[in-house]
């Protein structure tokens, strides 16, 4: 099946129902040190970002969601590389975006993500999520014993904080916002990356345990790790 682009594939199937711009301003629990975050300037310039990237963050935007470019295109561009491949993470929910992209898919079970398609380029698209061992904690150990747990929780929405917190490292979990060209920094990344310091998010047992394989590849071009 061919996945040439068509322009027409942007156009929603139906209007799309508002949602509320969520305001992240918690202290950070693993680094009580840190004041609340806030827009860095940090201006990247639009040449060096994908334009089907810029054309997804701005019509989520349009409809009223919050969205960024994350993680590794992030890292990358601050660092003055060309990153591989862009992502995008929103508060809108996989079934919206699905409704404002007809050329999307929706993939996996325990952990639902959005592909947008641009031929064969695709711009993987996540919804905030909360840290499912957190969410686990706050409600004790009810449930424990059903077998969906793990699908259920990996699909818990949150805050961008949250979203933020739940990642590897300190230097992936940078939003950038394209409209006001600053850097939404939740967890001391930018830091970390003028020092040239992978730094896990968390108890880096844990960390590591979770994701074994994605740890231990933080970049394509790491900085030095102390």
């Amino acid at each position: 099946m061919s996945t040439d682009f068509d322009s027409s594939a942007l156009e929603p199937i139906s209007e799309p129902s508002e949602t509320s711009e969520v305001v992240a301003r918690a202290e950070l629990a693993a680094q009580p040190d840190v004041e609340a975050p806030r827009g860095i300037p940090k201006a990247i310039p639009i040449e060096r970002i994908d334009s089907d990237a810029v054309k997804v963050v701005q019509r989520l935007r349009r409809y009223n969601h919050i969205a960024y470019l994350v993680g590794g295109c992030v890292r990358d561009l601050l660092l003055g590389g060309k990153p591989k491949d862009f992502d995008v993470v929103t508060s809108a929910t996989p079934p919206e975006i699905k409704r404002l992209f007809r050329n999307c898919r929706i993939i996996g079970r325990r952990f639902r993500l959005a592909h947008v398609f641009f031929g064969p380029k695709i711009i993987e698209t996540s919804t905030f999520r909360a840290n499912p061992r957190e969410v686990e904690e706050e409600e004790g150990e009810a449930g424990a014993e059903n077998g969906d747990l793990l699908i259920r929780r990996d699909n818990v929405f949150g805050t961008p904080e949250e979203d933020a917190r739940r990642r590897d490292f300190t230097i992936n979990g940078l939003f950038y916002d394209i409209e006001k060209g600053e850097v939404i920094d939740h967890v001391a990344g930018l830091a970390d990356l003028d020092a040239r310091l992978v730094r896990t998010i968390g108890d880096p047992d844990i960390r590591f345990r979770e994701d074994p394989c994605g740890s231990c590849a933080p970049s394509s071009s790491p900085p030095a790790a102390t």
